[in-house]
């Protein structure tokens, strides 16, 4: 149970020249985690002294990173089975007071919005083309090609309000819904790019991997074919790898996103952001 005047006293000496001192002070708040806060984020507000405005926002920020990290690592060793869990998590590093609830109630929109326009026999053709035009004529969603290094473009909380994202945000949204509406959707780790394949395991004879076609989440949902993706590798002058056909797993897309992430935030020159995203993907390798 935590004490109001007690954490209010210690938040009062985090600006303390003696640096053995405030590192007690510091330790000592650390270790009330989440619960402390809503104390800080208070005093802060309260705060004159900048040396104290800035230690008990970093103070914040560290305890934020903390619980990130926690969730991160839970979610991996149990399996990494919901991938949206996966994402919501990483988007919380920059978001911490991001309402999941709103960003799964925004995805549930648009697979009611396919679901009810879903006729009972299409083709997994059609199902596709019924996806894509609410996806990007209705709502709008479209690739960043003006500003893709921005990190926003891999916050899904982003993408969601802006329509705007990166090949990867974008074939995530789209994926989930599909899956959300039995459509076997998923994403395949295309070295420079993120593809979606359409997943049929009753095929598995016929065609290779059951994968009927690829769709391009980044270009509107475009669909192609085996011979493209093989065209595309020799382009990049790569060996026809198995992984870079067949779909990936949820961990692989979460370091997928770290790492676009890190390499945003390295153009940006933010040089700590780097380094804790670098200890997120430590998390999930």
């Amino acid at each position: 149970m935590i004490n109001p005047v007690e954490i209010n006293s210690l938040i009062k000496l985090l600006d303390d020249p003696d640096k053995e001192i405030f590192e007690h002070i510091h330790e000592k708040l650390l270790s009330y985690g989440s619960a402390a806060i809503g104390y800080l984020e208070s005093a802060w507000e309260q705060a004159f002294d900048p040396l104290l405005q800035e230690r008990i926002a970093d103070l914040v920020h560290e305890i934020q990173f903390g619980i990130v990290k926690e969730e991160l690592k839970l979610w991996y060793q149990s399996g990494s089975f919901d991938l949206l869990q996966g994402v919501l998590t990483v988007n919380k590093y920059q978001y911490p007071d991001l309402d999941e609830q709103k960003v799964i109630n925004q995805i549930e929109a648009i697979k009611r919005d396919v679901w009810q326009q879903m006729m009972y026999e299409a083709s997994p053709a059609e199902q596709v083309k019924l996806i894509n035009h609410v996806f990007y004529n209705i709502y709008g969603f479209s690739g960043n090609t003006s500003n893709h290094q921005d990190p926003q473009n891999s916050y899904l909380n982003q993408v969601l309000e802006t329509k705007k994202g990166n090949q990867i945000s974008l074939a995530i949204i789209y994926s989930i819904i599909a899956q959300k509406l039995d459509m076997p959707i998923y994403g395949v780790n295309l070295p420079q790019h993120f593809i979606l394949a359409y997943v049929d395991e009753s095929m598995e004879t016929e065609f290779e991997g059951g994968i009927l076609f690829y769709i391009n989440a980044f270009n509107r949902g475009v669909m192609f074919g085996r011979r493209d993706v093989d065209m595309f590798l020799k382009t990049l002058k790569l060996h026809a790898e198995k992984q870079f056909y067949e779909p990936c797993s949820n961990s692989d897309i979460i370091r997928r996103i770290l790492r676009n992430l890190i390499s945003a935030y390295e153009n940006l020159g933010s040089a700590e952001k780097v380094a804790e995203l670098n200890e997120l993907l430590e998390i999930v390798s």
